[in-house]
């Protein structure tokens, strides 16, 4: 196992879910944080809890990912001692809508692949040019199964993820000589915040998507996130899939009926 201690992780959309559950796995492994998401306040707190529990560094701040602009000078503008990045967790990304394509809102199609696809590669064609230039570094994208398999209802999002996988590939046979290892992980149903978010807030909708099973935790992600960043320097992990245990595909699950 690779140690982690001292070792710099950028984590993107950290306030919540397999982000927030990233940090505090990365942080009890010794690694100092870079954390971002649009939620200052919730970030803040976050670092807090985090110094005071595992005495590790943690640099937060809010980002918005989807304009390139502002990436490239808040990644600039870190603090010297947290510029070498060690670690990029690709982690932001969001669903909008479950609906049949020509009944789905357009309104949301932008947010998904703005944040999905042009925020994974403005976040990471600028912290990957600082790893080849150190001839070091690891990538982690976390994708999705929707990016394996699409599904009804989810024409948009499943693109995003299907981006985000080739994204990984390419990115990995393009820096093969520079030695940067490049992994991605695939889930399938995570308790989190994304469905709310999905769903625009409607709680009910929400918690039927996790009815009658019980689904990973970001808890269970962030597992797999640590497990690929700790293994031996000649180990890649390409990819790895995770899916809950009553779960088969995307669309395939077995569910208890509530009694």
């Amino acid at each position: 196992m690779e140690s982690l201690k001292g070792k710099t992780v950028f984590i993107t959309g950290t306030t919540s879910g397999i982000g927030k559950s990233s940090a505090y796995a990365f942080a009890k492994q010794g690694a100092n944080l870079v954390i971002c998401a649009r939620r200052l306040n919730l970030l803040n707190e976050i670092a807090d809890d985090i110094r005071q529990k595992f005495g590790v560094k943690v640099y937060a701040f809010s980002l918005d990912i989807s304009k390139r602009a502002d990436v490239t000078k808040a990644v600039a503008s870190l603090p010297e001692e947290f510029k070498k990045i060690d670690i990029l967790i690709n982690n932001a990304g969001l669903g909008r809508g479950l609906n049949k394509f020509y009944e789905d809102n357009p309104d949301g199609w932008d947010e998904v692949i703005d944040t999905n696809v042009k925020g994974l590669l403005n976040v990471t064609y600028v912290i990957l040019n600082s790893m080849i230039e150190r001839k070091g570094g690891h990538i982690i994208n976390i994708g999705s199964i929707a990016g394996r398999e699409a599904y009804p209802k989810g024409a948009v999002y499943c693109a995003s993820k299907h981006a985000v996988d080739a994204i990984t590939r390419s990115i990995r046979m393009d820096t093969i000589d520079k030695n940067i290892l490049v992994s991605t992980i695939d889930a399938g149903l995570v308790e989190t915040g994304f469905s709310k978010v999905r769903f625009y807030g409607d709680e009910e909708k929400a918690k039927n998507v996790y009815k009658g099973l019980t689904p990973l935790t970001g808890d269970d992600v962030a597992d797999a996130i640590v497990f690929c960043a700790t293994r031996p320097p000649h180990v890649n992990i390409a990819e790895i899939t995770l899916l809950a245990a009553r779960q088969a595909s995307a669309t395939i699950s077995y569910r208890e009926e509530s009694k």
